[in-house]
């Protein structure tokens, strides 16, 4: 597997996050003034989160050597596992809060960008450098985002909700091909 296929993988997951949200904000109808700011706050806290992950990764590695790559992954599962949680109970917040400006967005950038946190902690051990794999990140963030707003009131809630459950699958199964592959040094 190509360090450039692992970032795609890895920034499609985050991705699906982001769509999920971006589908809730745009089943109310977003107009396009806002969806341009609503993209460009997720995708600032998703490159974020990743450079804070990546900063404790750096020094997780220089701590425990060799197998920081390994607690990366096994990180990047349990993003999985807490976006599959998260998704049941984003639902009642999700219809209180208005998520396109003010507390509301900046509550839901955080929130997106959580898993994001994870996944910097494991991205310097993918084999892509810093630069490119935030740039990948932010380029399929924004898209997502901007995807999500354009057909949420088109897809309903049926598809935020699985957005976010594929999300989650997607990552342990990510972790877990990076774990065996990092384990038999595949790739």
């Amino acid at each position: 597997m190509t360090s450039l296929f692992k970032i795609v993988l890895v920034a499609i997951s985050l991705a699906l996050d982001v769509f999920a949200v971006s589908v809730g904000v745009g089943i109310r109808g977003i107009p396009r003034s806002l969806r341009l700011r609503i993209g460009a706050a997720f995708a600032c806290a998703e490159v974020s989160m990743n450079l804070v992950g990546a900063g404790l990764g750096a020094v997780a590695g220089r701590l425990i050597g060799p197998f920081a790559g390994y607690v990366g992954f096994v990180a990047l599962i349990g993003v999985g596992v807490y976006i599959l949680w998260e998704a049941r109970e984003r639902e009642e917040e999700a219809e209180r809060l208005d998520l396109a400006r003010g507390w509301g967005l900046f509550l839901a950038s955080l929130s997106i960008s959580l898993d994001s946190l994870g996944i910097g902690f494991s991205i310097l051990y993918i084999g892509v450098p810093l630069g490119l794999a935030l740039a990948v990140i932010a380029v399929v963030s924004v898209a997502s985002t901007t995807l999500g707003l354009a057909l949420g009131h088109t897809l309903g809630k049926r598809v935020e909700d699985r957005a976010e459950h594929i999300a989650g699958v997607v990552l342990i199964l990510t972790g877990l091909i990076f774990i065996l592959n990092k384990a038999f040094n595949i790739g």
